[in-house]
């Protein structure tokens, strides 16, 4: 089995994906953040303030929860989530958002953005911008702002300034538009806090990176608990962190098995879903090559999830390196599957998912019931539901 530990390549290649597609105006920004991100990872200063705020301030380490109840009412595999949503600010979005914001510092920059589609990476960013004392503008389209009411209010009390983007559907790719607008205007005094896997190098790279605690995490935990390695670890994949967090530690575990749930909206033949590996071409977009959702002609198609933060045209590079490798499953669950599956997980365990993490819970309730007893499943809960709740409400008809 091929070893997968060191990629990408000097220049941010995952095999034929990611690299940097940006204008000439961002490329000395992107080099100089490649070349400090390299030396803040070999510094123990850096490292050292890091650990210590994602456990004293974030919450790290998250609990590897055994549900119970859940296991027992499917009848097959026994199924651990790891509760990311029990980190401050309700998702992983904050790991990722403190290592950034410690390379803002060290950079000099004075000023901070963001795009947001769910809106916790746009909180995650508020917040560590607000503990450093910096200004911080955040991108978000303005249907998302209407479906994510909870978390645009919660950046403004962080004191973030919330900017509504209209053009195009209004949803994530029109704020990280924007946001790239912003960047290359004020680049010298900036730092864009890119908020997924995905985009130009070095960004895939560094946001893997600053979420591999996930599974470094989990694998320590589930050994102490069972004393192996898990059969299986399922995550919601949008752009593509939270499951290349948790992924990225098991890689050259051939035992593993990984699966990641794309949006599928509508159904797939609607072509009304956000499922890139289902119906996706290669393409760049936003900086990268990777598996995009565009017609014959190269234009971006309209995407739909009922979850903000996976309605999105494009996948991080390193899934479509992975996926090319055969390394991981990339499956889909629709809208009405991943509502059944946020029902479900709060009725039987007491916990409300965010919608992004109900797409990886409704896989689980597809294949546990079909695996042995003594299978181990453990599925990444990303993010909590509070922000969604009002949502899932008007469907449910509460």
């Amino acid at each position: 089995m091929p070893a997968y530990q060191q990629l990408p390549d000097a220049h941010g290649h995952f095999g034929p994906y990611g690299g940097m597609f940006v204008p000439e105006t961002l490329m000395s920004a992107l080099n100089d953040l490649a070349a400090e991100y390299e030396r803040a990872k070999i510094d123990p200063a850096f490292q050292s303030e890091l650990a210590e705020l994602l456990r004293d301030f974030a919450g790290r380490p998250t609990p590897l929860y055994f549900a119970a109840r859940l296991t027992k009412n499917l009848a097959g595999a026994k199924i651990y989530l790891k509760r990311e949503d029990l980190l401050h600010t309700g998702a992983h979005k904050i790991n990722n958002a403190l290592g950034q914001i410690l390379l803002a510092r060290r950079m000099g920059k004075t000023h901070i953005i963001a795009e947001t589609g769910a809106g916790q990476h746009g909180v995650a960013t508020a917040t560590v911008a607000a503990r450093f004392g910096y200004e911080c503008v955040i991108y978000m389209g303005s249907v998302d702002m209407q479906r994510q009411a909870l978390n645009v209010a919660r950046m403004r009390f962080l004191g973030a300034k919330v900017v509504a983007v209209t053009a195009g559907q209004a949803t994530l790719k029109e704020a990280i538009n924007e946001a790239m607008r912003d960047w290359v205007t004020n680049v010298r005094n900036t730092h864009y806090i890119l908020g997924s896997a995905l985009g130009s190098h070095p960004y895939p790279m560094m946001v893997r990176d600053f979420h591999r605690v996930i599974g470094l995490e989990a694998r320590q935990q589930i050994q102490e608990r069972e004393g192996k390695l898990p059969d299986v670890l399922i995550a919601c994949v949008g752009g593509g962190s939270n499951a290349i967090g948790l992924f990225h530690p098991f890689l050259d575990d051939a035992s593993v098995r990984m699966i990641g749930v794309e949006a599928g909206g509508e159904g797939i033949r609607t072509g009304k879903h956000a499922a890139r590996f289902q119906g996706g071409r290669l393409g760049v977009l936003q900086g990268t090559k990777t598996f995009i959702l565009a017609n014959e002609d190269g234009q971006i198609e309209l995407t739909h999830s009922i979850s903000a933060g996976l309605d999105y045209a494009a996948v991080g590079p390193e899934h479509s390196y992975l996926r090319d490798k055969e390394r991981i499953e990339y499956v889909y669950a629709t809208d009405d599957e991943a509502l059944a599956a946020f029902r479900t997980l709060a009725e039987t365990e007491g916990i409300i998912p965010a919608l992004e993490t109900a797409h990886a819970v409704a896989h689980v309730i597809k294949v546990a019931p079909s695996l042995p007893s003594d299978t181990i499943i453990i599925v990444n809960c990303s993010g909590r539901g509070d922000k969604d709740v009002a949502q899932a409400a008007t469907y449910f008809e509460f």
